[in-house]
């Protein structure tokens, strides 16, 4: 039971542990290990699995790698996630002979920024054989030689590492020498041949071994060197080193030529016996293009530059050989120093541009990152910007600098900034380097159409033209494209029972405002409307104006009277007294004019009267009065015509007629209207004469007329008639009306009698009468071949018309 609880307890606990690193992203080291020469686009690992980074959101976090060096050994996949080969990784390239090889570099991923330090260690494989310095190796050994004595053969190179690297050596099967294999303090391996059996030069002065290195490989790979031992008489010493290790350091910058250490051995023989040479016994071919050796001085000199970024130290072995093979060896180590000979490089990692106005302050808006390949102080940087921008850099993860904003940016004030982001180490002297990034500002739709005004006034004349441009209004929008472009509209609104767009219209384009109707003075003083300017953002935003529109008046209006008041049936008397003075009121015209303004200014004048000098009227005030005082001479009936005109332009006039009795005596008034009752019934009793003369008149020329038809009718040849007449059908005129026939003729003599509607004039036409055989379109009939009938209403010469 007890074993059940802790089981599950730790699976609960190992459930926790996986849910929180899916929540909270890691940011610890990754370590992976893969062999070198792997072929390119191989997977070195599942970063994203071993990240715990959601690969919905992968690409869209830039993730990338930042190498130190020059190379790019790795990539990011950005649709997979995998980390994979992009360059050719060879170890004994990247790291010589040490015995761990490792590449460090930085993994990056945005929004949220993290970084996260990956170390791919590099195996070795077994790509390299063992390689002898010389393809052959020429000794000189005195028959004298003792059994035992040693020498020293040229060590073999193998640029593998661990158990690919030499592992041992062998030699040929001989009867005179054996071989002693001996391991050095980096764990590399070199051989000695040992005299077993003393050599006689008068039996065999030559001999011929073959070496044979080999390395602990899979299976193991081996190289060879031929050695040739001439049988001398006498060299019994070997060449003595002052130093087992020499150790010296150089700076990166040292000149070509320059002396880096100078080895030094010695012989205790004499003649060619001591005769010391020098010579590489050991060393890798990037340390060979860099070093060269004086054979007879041991002088280690630069023939090419150094650069501490690449490698930091070399490790040499240097050989001595007298003048009859013995050898000797040493160890050369070089380190390189550091010195401040690079300035910082800039790398814009990432850049949002456009960047929206919109975003807050503090918002990033670049990654920048400042790689400097030197050590200590003189790797150390630091970056600032000008302080004339809302930017500011805040240092983020080594040597990485976030490109923030210190304010909200405003497109409309702002739309681009260049920045100049400066770079500087501490080394001494410091080194320093700049780089320029534009920021372009993106638009959104954070500003509305704003009119030039507050409010406009427009002024229109009344009777205008419908389309009449009445004003324009103007909006500007600061925004660019379509967030600036302004589209103008009437906001929708009534006037009385209309809506506003009846009477206003406005071009959305130009923002210029139309009539949409003919106005008229006397019914609209003005008009207010709002107008919209709106922008095509997303979403639109929108202000609003007021525009007013007055209207002007224009003389299009009459006087109009209102006193005396115009009666069709009777005639409006005034009474002077006969005793009136000079000044006496008489009467008054008042009179109105729908115009206003100086279009409404009415003046009076007296235009005609039936004695000029007795009455006189107010121009401005209308009221007649009398100019002299009346007399018994003076008319008793007396009649006045009115203008009354206006001030406009040009000006209206209207008249009207003041009739006036002078007289005390009510009687004479009565008498008056009653004789003027009179007068217009004997007028009328005329007119109705007149009318009644003219009637009879005008029927007996129709007696007359209609006599002389029948007479003309009577002179016919009767063969003409006494067949039945077929009278075609006619087409009345629109304004004529049909009468039937007049009754009084005989059937063979039939005339179609037309009469106007209307009431006031009447006209008479004769038809001509028609045989089944004879029809003439002159309206004439033929008799014989001479003889013509005219029935127009005349007779032919010589005839007469009778009934």
């Amino acid at each position: 039971m007890e074993f059940k609880t802790t089981a599950v307890f730790w699976i609960l606990l190992e459930i926790f542990l996986l849910l929180v690193a899916g929540f909270y992203p890691s940011f610890g080291d990754i370590r992976y290990s893969i062999p070198e020469e792997m072929r390119r686009g191989s997977v070195i690992g599942k970063i994203i699995k071993d990240l715990g980074v959601n690969i919905k959101t992968f690409e869209s976090r830039n993730p990338r790698i930042e190498f130190e060096g020059r190379t790019r050994y790795c990539d990011i996949n950005q649709q997979s996630g995998d980390l994979v080969v992009n360059e050719r990784l060879d170890r004994e390239e990247l790291c010589g002979q040490k015995p761990s090889c490792t590449l460090t570099f930085d993994f990056f991923m945005e929004n949220p920024l993290e970084l996260h330090r990956i170390t791919l260690e590099i195996q070795d494989i077994n790509d390299n054989v063992p390689i002898f310095p010389h393809n052959e190796i020429h000794l000189e050994i005195g028959e004298s030689a003792d059994k035992g004595e040693r020498f020293s053969v040229d060590e073999a190179l193998d640029p593998d590492s661990g158990v690919n690297s030499v592992q041992g050596y062998t030699l040929s099967v001989n009867e005179h020498f054996s071989l002693a294999v001996h391991t050095n303090a980096d764990a590399s391996k070199y051989a000695e041949i040992i005299l077993e059996n003393e050599l006689d030069r008068e039996k065999q002065d030559h001999h011929s071994l073959i070496v044979t290195a080999y390395d602990g490989g899979n299976p193991p790979k081996s190289g060879t060197v031929m050695i040739h031992v001439r049988v001398l008489d006498a060299n019994d010493n070997k060449p003595v080193f002052t130093q087992n290790v020499y150790k010296v350091s150089v700076p990166e910058n040292a000149p070509l030529d320059t002396v880096v250490v100078s080895v030094s051995a010695a012989d205790a023989d004499e003649g060619l016996n001591a005769d010391v040479t020098y010579e590489f016994s050991h060393i890798s071919m990037r340390a060979k293009s860099i070093f060269s050796i004086d054979q007879k001085t041991g002088e280690i000199k630069l023939k090419g530059p150094m650069d501490f970024e690449d490698t930091s130290s070399y490790e040499i072995r240097v050989k001595a050989k007298d003048g009859a093979g013995q050898a000797a060896s040493c160890k050369v180590i070089v380190d390189v120093t550091d010195i401040n000979d690079n300035a910082p490089v800039i790398f814009i990692k990432s850049l949002k541009t456009p960047f929206p106005e919109n975003e807050p302050s503090g918002s990033e808006v670049a990654v920048i990152y400042v790689q400097d390949k030197d050590t200590e102080s003189s790797g150390k940087v630091k970056c600032f910007i000008q302080q004339n921008t809302p930017f500011k850099l805040s240092p983020s993860i080594k040597n990485h600098f976030s490109l923030i904003t210190t304010e909200k940016l405003d497109r409309e004030k702002v739309s681009e900034y260049n920045i100049t982001i400066t770079a500087a180490d501490e080394g001494s002297p410091p080194l320093t380097s700049s780089k320029s990034l534009r920021v372009s500002v993106g638009d959104v739709n954070d500003n509305p159409p704003l009119f030039e005004k507050q409010s406009y006034s427009a002024y229109l004349t009344e009777n205008n033209k419908p389309g009449s441009t009445i004003c324009s209004v103007t909006a500007r929008d600061p925004d660019w494209r379509q967030n600036g472009s302004v589209f103008y509209s009437v906001v929708p609104s009534e006037m009385g029972e209309a809506s506003v767009s009846s009477f206003l219209s406005i071009n959305g384009d130009t923002g210029v405002i139309s009539a949409a109707r003919t106005f008229d003075y006397e019914r609209f003083r003005d008009l207010t409307v709002q107008v919209m300017a709106r922008d095509n953002g997303s979403p639109a935003l929108s202000s609003n104006v007021t525009v007013r529109v007055f209207l002007t008046d224009e003389n299009d209006n009459s006087p109009q009277i209102l006193y005396p008041a115009p009666q069709e049936n009777s005639i409006m008397t005034e009474v002077v007294p006969k005793g009136a003075l000079s000044g006496s009121l008489v009467s008054k015209v008042i009179a109105v004019d729908a115009d206003s303004g100086q279009n409404a200014w009415l003046s009076y004048s007296i235009v005609k009267a039936t004695d000029a000098g007795l009455f006189t009227i107010g121009v401005h005030s209308g009221e007649i009065r009398t100019q002299r005082d009346i007399s018994e001479s003076d008319l008793m009936k007396q009649s006045l015509i009115i203008a009354v005109r206006d001030n406009g332009q040009p000006s209206l006039s209207t008249t009207c007629a003041v009739h006036l009795v002078i007289s005390d005596n009510p009687a004479e008034i009565t008498d008056l209207k009653f004789a003027n009752h009179q007068q217009d019934n004997s007028r009328l009793t005329l007119y109705l004469i007149i009318a009644l003369v003219s009637v009879s008149t005008f029927f007996l020329t129709f007696i007359i007329l209609i006599i002389a038809a029948r007479f003309c009718q009577r002179k016919k040849p009767r063969l003409l008639f006494d067949a039945t007449v077929a009278i075609p059908s006619t087409h009345l005129p629109p304004t004529y009306a049909e009468m039937e026939g007049a009754g009084t003729l005989r059937s063979s003599y039939n005339y179609d009698t037309y009469l106007t509607t209307g009431s006031r004039t009447s006209d008479f036409k004769f038809l001509t009468s028609y045989n089944e055989n004879t029809l003439l379109a002159d309206h004439t009939l033929k008799r014989g071949s001479n003889d013509i009938i005219n029935l127009s209403g005349e007779c032919p010469s010589g005839e007469s018309s009778e009934l």
